[in-house]
């Protein structure tokens, strides 16, 4: 069933459709009077709707039901990407939605061949946050992850969570295996975990940005034996997340 997401906490007995969802609703997916779609709300909660009038380029529709049901990852994760050239960005954030993240950075690292500018950066963020919505629609999710850049690295060094690892190239080389699992697991303890995730470019991460990671207590670890690509990556700490997580 289509879902969609609505800037509301409240929906009444019956509304009229944003413009956007009506759109895609009624003139992209062609439903009629009777078709029935999902809308959540701004507090996570999902109501049945039924389209009941379409009328001078308008849609109106009922609800049916309302219910929560829980589908997010038991643990809030942050992914911090240096910023890589072509799409991956959009790779990371589309997938990345779909298994579950809840929020994406993006910075310039001292190796990214490609850089944002500040400037054009808010564009590219507003892009990715649609890419995100769109997952999440998709994925059935309650919540959209948020998008932003960050211009200074020191901003990220000083963010808050309850575990902070970055994923080392060098570390997987030299056949480190257990850091990773030993950070989940102290997760797992926590009552509200949060994992803050950091993960370089194409070009890896300088020895400069690794230092200041250690003082700022980010666990250096690896992610297996094989040497993934830098929109790989996070979708394998998603992955291993979720077996732990939900499926353990």
């Amino acid at each position: 069933m289509q879902r969609y997401f609505i800037q509301q906490t409240q929906i009444s007995e019956e509304i009229m459709l944003p413009a956007d969802i009506y759109k895609h609703a009624v003139v992209v997916l062609r439903m009629k009077v009777g078709a029935k779609f999902e809308l959540v709300s701004q507090d996570q909660t999902i109501h049945l709707m039924e389209i009941t009038r379409i009328e001078n380029k308008s849609a109106y529709a009922k609800l049916c039901e309302r219910y929560v049901k829980e589908v997010e990852l038991p643990v809030k994760v942050s992914i911090v990407c240096g910023v890589s050239k072509g799409d991956k960005a959009e790779w990371i954030v589309q997938k990345g939605t779909e298994l579950g993240a809840n929020q994406f950075i993006f910075y310039n690292a001292d190796y990214s061949v490609a850089k944002w500018d500040a400037k054009k950066a808010p564009k590219k963020c507003k892009r990715l946050s649609k890419i995100a919505q769109a997952a999440a629609e998709q994925s059935h999710r309650t919540i959209i992850p948020t998008v932003k850049f960050v211009q200074d690295f020191n901003e990220i060094l000083q963010m808050e969570s309850t575990q902070k690892i970055v994923a080392y190239e060098e570390a997987a080389k030299e056949g480190e295996k257990s850091q990773l699992l030993l950070s989940l697991r102290q997760l797992k303890k926590e009552k509200t975990p949060h994992l803050l995730a950091l993960f370089g470019p194409e070009g890896g991460i300088s020895t400069k940005e690794i230092t200041r990671l250690k003082q700022a207590d980010f666990a250096l670890v690896g992610m297996g034996p094989r040497i993934m690509r830098a929109e790989t990556a996070p979708l394998y700490l998603l992955s291993a997340l979720s077996f732990m997580f939900e499926l353990e």
